[in-house]
């Protein structure tokens, strides 16, 4: 039995990942889908002084409490930074680190810096208009999810603190040692920004690079198909 860690990216939830979780704890598996500070089940505690910081305390907070070793640590979308950031204070427990069509960034980058330039305006005119605090979440249509599940994950998202998207990341590097890595891409939807950093990871040695034909959120849209993968990472 292995353990995994799956980390929503921004607007979303640890319900984000019931499909993929059911089936991983059929094939034995240990897994975990916390819920990031102010968000989903814990929008209750939504506040402006949220930032990316807090989110990877979360992540750290279940890598220490459940004493997890040997850990597969998954992060979505705005959740490759979060999973980044507690990888690189805790590489010593994680066997794999996969960014699943997530923002992969380095010491001094934040999502803001990495997004493109068609998304960027969104996330600032967002903010904009709520007091340049918060950000209201992309639709699901937006991002291609299938008809079938729009409705659903438009009624669970909601509101992210800006400051998550504005802090630049605090890196040793120490993440980089971690054997497995893996970036995976949704080639669905369009534009997708996060296109131009998978496609300099391709070829990288050290990386794993797959391309997956769905919707942004891969784990509504292909369940199966991810959980399968993420399997085949466990050590």
């Amino acid at each position: 039995m292995s353990s995994f860690v799956l980390v929503h990216g921004g607007w979303h939830g640890g319900w984000c990942w019931r499909r993929v979780a059911r089936r991983l704890r059929e094939q034995g598996h240990e897994v975990f889908t916390p819920t990031l500070t102010g968000l989903g089940e814990r929008s209750h505690l939504l506040s402006h002084a949220i930032n990316l910081d807090t989110h990877v305390e979360d992540v750290l907070g279940v890598l220490d409490w459940e004493d997890l070793d040997d850990v597969v640590l998954v992060g979505h979308s705005y959740g490759g930074l979060v999973v980044t950031g507690a990888a690189d204070r805790r590489p010593e427990r994680i066997a794999a680190l996969v960014f699943l069509d997530a923002f992969i960034g380095e010491d001094g980058e934040s999502l803001l810096t990495l997004t493109s330039d068609d998304f960027r305006p969104f996330l600032l005119d967002g903010a904009g208009r709520n007091g340049g605090l918060l950000v209201p979440p992309v639709s699901a249509a937006q991002f291609n999810v299938g008809p079938e599940d729009q409705a659903w994950v438009d009624g669970k998202c909601g509101l992210h603190p800006f400051a998550c998207f504005l802090q630049r990341q605090s890196l040793t590097g120490a993440w980089h040692g971690i054997r497995r890595k893996a970036s995976l891409l949704a080639t669905g939807w369009s534009p997708n920004p996060l296109a131009g950093r998978f496609e300099a990871l391709r070829g990288d040695p050290g990386w794993i690079t797959i391309e997956m034909e769905c919707g942004h959120d891969m784990m509504v849209d292909r369940p199966g198909d991810v959980a399968d993968w993420l399997a085949g990472l466990a050590p």
